[in-house]
């Protein structure tokens, strides 16, 4: 479901555990984020917008415009 995140990650040669440091979360944690496991909250989709200067829409995959608005 979140594919999107795993590929901006790879994209931007980060590791999970950079990532996850940035959230401030576990890699275990940022690792289900991206296994479509567990639910990301509002507050973190937010930070991964601006982390990758996309749009939230972009992340959840309802457009495929990367730029944000």
């Amino acid at each position: 479901m979140y594919k999107r995140i795993r590929d901006l990650r790879e994209d931007n040669d980060i590791k999970q555990k950079d990532i996850a440091e940035f959230l401030n979360c576990s890699q275990v944690c940022y690792s289900y984020y991206e296994l479509g496991k567990r639910d990301i909250p509002t507050e973190v989709l937010i930070k991964l917008a601006f982390f990758y200067n996309t749009s939230t829409d972009y992340i959840l995959g309802l457009t495929d415009k990367k730029k944000p608005y």
